[in-house]
């Protein structure tokens, strides 16, 4: 007599299905806890999420600020971001990192010697303005960041003036560099791209260009808006990695997560009395004139599109 088969459970079927799926790609990020949500590890954990990808956040030091202003930070033991690090990449394979704020120049140290043990995985630089840190302090900090990390960089994302004065102290043009100019300077260093951000244009427009050495690659026009925002910068360069770990080729990358920074902002709020935040999760709202509908589907593309041909919003 052949034995009786037993009956099988449905639900634990789909969860044996759900286990044996492949997870998503993985991101490490460097960088600073921001009690406003607007950048820092919650920016880059929300917007990497938002990518379709899993963050894995690193404490390198605490950022008191609110949304309008930033009053002063405290630093992690360098030893201590970098074991959280060494833990979790025993334990998870990454296939993109994302350095922010650091805190100081012990920090970028420790760091950069994590980073070098995985040359192959392409590493998303940020570099935000630190003109609230003390002067001394500040210029150990750019320096290390200069020699120990951008050598390590596939792509260095800033702020055409905050660029300008990392990259070119002595510029003294009345001209403002090109985006070749400043990825001439990083090459110098050892990055191989930069993405500048904020390049001002005239009639109310603002360039955004991703160059190497050779000249710009690509780049995208947005109208510029006199509303101040907290947190852009972190919200692209965090969803560049994003796409990178997904193996997006850089060009298209770029262009993708240029229009993912644009409809945040565009769907960007004030949570306080300061400045507005990007929200990175605008996708997931219901559309204006379908109130009380079912919240739109939204499926990240590891293969982004060409972007419009007409200029965008940037506030």
């Amino acid at each position: 007599m052949s034995p009786t088969p037993l009956p099988t459970d449905p639900a634990a079927e789909d969860a044996q299905d759900e286990q044996e799926s492949p997870p998503p790609a993985c991101v490490l990020s460097f960088n600073a806890s921001d009690a406003s949500g607007a950048g820092g590890l919650a920016g880059d954990v929300a917007t990497i999420a938002a990518m379709g990808a899993h963050c894995l956040p690193v404490v390198t030091a605490i950022v008191l600020r609110d949304t309008a202003e930033i009053f002063e930070h405290e630093n992690l033991d360098a030893d201590t971001v970098a074991e959280q690090a060494r833990h979790i990449l025993e334990d998870v394979p990454i296939t993109a990192w994302k350095v922010g704020f650091l805190g100081n120049a012990e920090a970028v140290s420790a760091v950069a010697e994590v980073l070098s043990d995985y040359p192959d995985v392409p590493l998303v630089t940020y570099l935000p303005s630190v003109a609230w840190i003390d002067e001394d302090d500040q210029q150990q900090y750019l320096d290390a960041l200069r020699e120990l990390v951008l050598p390590q960089t596939a792509v260095l994302v800033g702020n055409h003036k905050t660029m300008t004065d990392f990259l070119l102290p002595d510029w003294d043009n009345e001209r403002a560099p090109s985006a070749r100019e400043l990825a001439v300077a990083a090459a110098q260093a050892g990055a191989q791209h930069v993405l500048v951000t904020g390049i001002q244009l005239p009639n109310q427009f603002v360039d955004n260009v991703l160059a190497n050495s050779q000249g710009p690659i690509t780049g995208e026009k947005f109208e510029r808006f006199e509303t101040a925002f907290v947190g852009a910068g972190d919200t692209l360069s965090a969803a560049l990695a994003a796409l990178l770990s997904v193996g997006a080729e850089l060009h298209s990358a770029v262009s993708e997560a240029l229009s993912f920074l644009d409809q945040s902002l565009d769907a960007g709020f004030r949570p306080g009395m300061g400045n507005v935040i990007p929200d990175r999760f605008f996708w997931a709202l219901p559309a204006a004139d379908e109130e009380g509908g079912e919240p739109p589907d939204f499926e990240p593309d590891p293969e982004p599109e060409q972007p419009p041909k007409t200029p965008r919003r940037m506030h």
